[in-house]
C-alpha cells in the first residue's frame, strides 16, 4: 500500500467484522460469477456465514456508482458500489446487520484498492457496515473472516466446479429442444454441489462429480444444428458480470449463438504464474514464490484431470460432444507467440493468450469486452487484437466499451454486425 492510499485509509473510519457478528449478519457479495459465487456463498454457509448475491442490474445501480466514486474510476469499481448503495439504501436490509465482502487479487490493478473506495463510499450514510476482503495475497487480515485451509480448499473446488457447471451450460442451452430445461438442470446441479459442500470430504471427489454432470447435461434434448460459437475475453469483471456487460452470455444465446467463455481457474492460475514470473525477472524468490509454485502445480493438475474426463466421455460417446477448457500451458504457449509474460497488469497477456487460443481451436468470432478506465485492458487487447487477425486471418474480433454513458442498443448493434460476418462463415457453400 503506498503512503498515500494509507494516508487516505486512515481518514476513513473502519468497522471491523467480528466473530460475535457472524451469527446474525448477512454479508452482501456483488454480482460477477453468478453460478460460481453462489457455490462459494453455500461453501461459506458451512463455516456459519450468511451471504446473498446481490442481483439487482437495473440503472439505478450506475446511477448510485457514479454519485458515490470519483468519475474517473473505472467502470467495474463504479458497478460494484453501485449495487452495494443501492442495496444499502433500499431497505430490504437492516443496514446495522450487514455486511458487505469484495475480492482482491492483490495486483497492481485498481481492483486491488476497491475496499479503500467502498469504504469511502458508505462512510458518511452508513459508517457502521464492515467491509470484508475475500483473497489469497494476505491483504486486510481478519481473525472473524480467516482464510483456513479447509476454506481455501472448497473455494478452489467452487472454482472448479462452477467452471464445468458454466462450460456445460453454454454448450446446451443454446441447442436445448426444451425450453428451460438447461436452466433447471443447472439449478438441481447447483442445490446439490451445495450439499456436497456441507460434507467433509464428498465434495472433493471430482471425477465421479463431473462424470455425473456430463452424463446429466449430455441427457438432455438438443438440436444438432450448426451455430456460430462466440469466445468472450477481455477485463475478468466485464468478461463474467451480467451486470456489467448487460448479459452478454444471454444476448448471444437469444441470437443463435454458442458462448464460449473462459473458466475461472484460467485467471487463478495467471495471478499465481505472475507472482511465479515476478520471482525470475527480478531475481527475487521467497517463501510465498516457492508456496504459490506448488499451489500452481495442484491447480494445474486438477484443471488436467477435468480436460481428461471431458475427453473421456467424448470417447465412449464417439464424438466431441463437449469441448473442454484450454490447457493452461498451452495458453502460455501462445502468449509467448506474441508477447512477455511480465505483462501483467490488467488481464496482460492473458487477453492474448485466450484470444490467440481461441482463434486457433476454431472459435473465430471473438467479443473483447473493454471496460471505462481499465487502461492496461485496452492497450492489449486493442493493441493485440490487430495483431491476432494477422496470424488468423478468419478471426472475427470486436471490441465492445462498456461505461456509463454507453447504450445497451448502441453495443447490440455492434455484435449484431458482427454475427451476421460470423453467420455467412456458417451457411452451406
Amino acid at each position: 500500500m503506498s503512503k498515500e492510499t494509507k494516508q487516505y485509509s486512515d481518514r476513513v473510519q473502519r468497522t471491523t467484522f467480528t466473530e460475535d457478528m457472524k451469527k446474525d449478519y448477512t454479508i452482501l457479495v456483488p454480482d460477477m460469477l453468478p453460478i460460481h459465487f453462489n457455490l462459494i456463498i453455500k461453501a461459506y454457509a458451512h463455516f456459519g456465514f450468511k451471504m446473498e448475491l446481490l442481483t439487482n442490474r437495473e440503472r439505478v445501480v450506475i446511477d448510485e456508482g457514479l454519485k458515490n466514486t470519483h468519475n474517473d474510476t473505472c467502470y467495474p469499481a463504479l458497478l460494484v458500489i453501485g449495487q452495494f448503495m443501492e442495496a444499502l439504501k433500499s431497505g430490504r436490509y437492516d443496514v446495522n446487520k450487514v455486511a458487505l465482502l469484495i475480492s482482491q487479487t492483490g495486483g497492481g490493478c485498481r481492483a486491488s484498492n476497491y475496499i479503500y473506495l467502498i469504504r469511502k463510499a458508505i462512510a458518511t450514510e452508513f459508517p457502521q457496515v464492515p467491509v470484508l476482503s475475500l483473497n489469497f495475497s494476505g491483504l486486510e487480515p481478519n481473525p472473524a473472516f480467516p482464510m483456513t485451509v479447509p476454506i481455501i480448499t472448497r473455494l478452489i473446488y467452487c472454482v472448479m466446479y462452477g467452471d464445468m457447471l458454466m462450460l456445460l451450460y453454454n454448450q446446451c442451452k443454446p441447442y436445448e429442444l426444451n425450453a428451460n430445461s438447461t436452466d433447471e438442470l443447472l439449478a438441481r446441479w447447483e442445490h446439490r454441489l451445495g450439499k456436497l459442500m456441507e460434507d467433509k470430504t464428498r465434495f472433493m471427489k471430482t471425477k465421479s462429480i463431473y462424470r455425473a454432470m456430463l452424463r446429466d447435461f449430455s441427457a438432455l434434448p438438443r438440436s444438432k444444428e450448426k451455430k456460430p460459437r462466440v469466445g468472450i475475453v477481455g477485463e475478468i469483471y466485464v468478461k463474467y458480470s451480467p451486470l456489467a456487460n448487460n448479459d452478454l452470455n444471454s444476448f448471444l444465446i437469444s441470437e443463435g449463438c454458442e458462448p464460449n467463455v473462459p473458466g475461472l481457474l484460467d485467471f487463478v492460475l495467471y495471478c499465481a504464474s505472475d507472482l511465479i514470473n515476478d520471482a525470475g525477472l527480478y531475481d527475487k524468490k521467497t517463501m510465498r514464490t516457492y508456496a504459490y509454485m506448488i499451489g500452481y502445480d495442484v491447480l494445474y493438475k486438477f484443471q488436467k484431470e477435468q480436460i481428461k474426463i471431458i475427453e473421456e466421455h467424448n470417447s465412449r460417446v464417439g464424438f466431441e460432444e463437449f469441448f473442454p477448457p484450454h490447457d493452461f500451458e498451452h495458453l502460455r504457449e501462445a502468449a509467448d507467440k506474441y508477447m512477455n509474460q511480465g505483462v501483467k497488469m490488467g488481464e496482460g497477456w492473458l487477453i492474448t493468450a485466450e484470444m490467440a487460443a481461441l482463434a486457433e481451436t476454431g472459435t473465430e468470432n471473438i467479443i473483447c469486452t473493454q471496460p471505462f478506465g481499465c487502461l492496461p485492458n485496452h492497450i492489449v487487447a486493442k493493441g493485440m487484437s490487430r495483431v491476432i487477425k494477422e496470424a488468423y486471418p478468419e478471426a472475427n474480433i470486436v471490441a465492445i466499451d462498456y461505461d456509463p454513458g454507453a447504450t445497451k442498443v448502441n453495443q447490440e448493434n455492434r455484435i449484431k454486425l458482427m454475427l451476421a460476418n460470423a453467420r455467412t462463415k456458417t451457411q452451406p457453400k
